[in-house]
């Protein structure tokens, strides 16, 4: 199983989502350096390291952005320790303006 759909499984398991996109913007980030194992490697933009989550659920109200950025982390931690290096999240509250 690929780390998005293993990430889009957790995600669903832990929010009940209305609405759930996980996309993956490794291709984005082509170039960038990336520090792993005490030396500097250019990043070539293939994979599944660097991700944009965004989530509608219902879970989600009543709590501020932080810990909403912090609940998906949480559910997602397995994920960093397997390769996932960046994540970018637009959580929400049904019935909150989502700019997508």
């Amino acid at each position: 199983m690929s780390i998005a759909a293993t990430m889009e499984a957790k995600l669903k398991e832990a929010f009940a989502p209305e609405r759930l996109m996980v996309i993956n913007e490794s291709h984005l980030h082509a170039g960038h350096h990336h520090t792993a194992g005490g030396h500097h490697a250019e990043f070539d933009g293939k994979g599944e390291t660097h991700f944009r989550i965004r989530i509608v659920s219902p879970k989600f109200a009543g709590m501020s952005r932080i810990e909403r950025h912090r609940a998906v982390n949480a559910a997602l931690a397995g994920e960093f320790d397997a390769g996932l290096h960046a994540l970018a999240i637009e959580p929400a509250a049904p019935g909150e303006k989502t700019r997508w």
